[in-house]
């Protein structure tokens, strides 16, 4: 069975229903987990409100919202445990979405989270992350080397000068930080963790949105047992690559 950590709300319906609707159509088990253990649901600017004549550019599209709509209706995600409740030694895999608005805080600075996630690295269990995800992993630390679980990984996360800056300045206006979930962006907290800045991987410059019929466009970096990718465009190849990764511990 593999883990989905999502905070109480404002995670990306695309990061986290496409490798759903992946893990449910190849019949691999997936529980659901909550600060509280309450059902939590994405980001309603991504679900439906929207970015106005940004549509284009920054909504989900509306294949992935019909993921997103199939995932909210399934048992598991209606009843998902608490992070106080997760034992993580029962499950395979753990994978975190992303998102950018203020609900994500609370899986991303989660200590209970952290350690959940500290449980997989230790054990050596897949571990995928994608977007803001990734920084839970960076928060994420080791007792044993009082660093960081990423140091000596490559990975990839939400690119500061070709995403997350672009698209907050783009919509500051009258979205003001929404895209700016910290003062420091992702790119920039999760490099420090590393061992080297060469060790973040940005992918193209000219980031192109992949689709079902083709993941290929996506960009993802895997090293070991752990997948990273940088945003919604990436995700259908984020979940191919996911069940490979994972089809090789059943």
């Amino acid at each position: 069975m593999i883990l989905i950590l999502l905070p109480t709300s404002d995670y990306d319906p695309t990061e986290s229903s496409v490798p759903w609707q992946a893990m449910h159509r190849a019949g691999i088990d997936v529980c659901f987990a909550t600060p509280s253990g309450l059902p939590a649901y994405a980001d309603s600017r991504l679900v439906d409100i929207g970015f106005g004549p940004l549509n284009p550019l920054l909504m989900t599209r509306e294949p992935d919202l019909a993921s997103y709509r199939q995932m909210i209706e399934d048992t598991a995600f209606r009843k998902p445990l608490s992070y106080a409740d997760v034992d993580p030694s029962q499950f395979e895999g753990l994978l975190i979405p992303g998102g950018h608005a203020k609900g994500m805080r609370s899986v991303l600075e989660s200590t209970q989270a952290q350690q959940i996630a500290l449980h997989f690295f230790k054990a050596d269990k897949p571990v995928a992350a994608v977007c803001h995800g990734v920084l839970l992993l960076a928060r994420t630390v080791d007792p044993d080397t009082g660093l960081s679980v990423l140091q000596g990984r490559k990975v990839t996360a939400l690119v500061a000068n070709t995403m997350e800056l672009p698209a907050w300045v783009m919509t500051a206006a009258w979205l003001g930080r929404y895209y700016r979930t910290y003062p420091q962006t992702v790119e920039a907290e999760v490099t420090a963790a590393l061992s080297s800045p060469a060790d973040f991987l940005r992918g193209p410059f000219l980031a192109v949105r992949d689709s079902a019929d083709q993941p290929q466009r996506g960009f993802v970096v895997r090293d070991g047992q752990l997948l990273t990718a940088r945003w919604p465009g990436d995700c259908h190849r984020f979940a191919a690559e996911w069940l490979r990764l994972i089809g090789t511990r059943t």
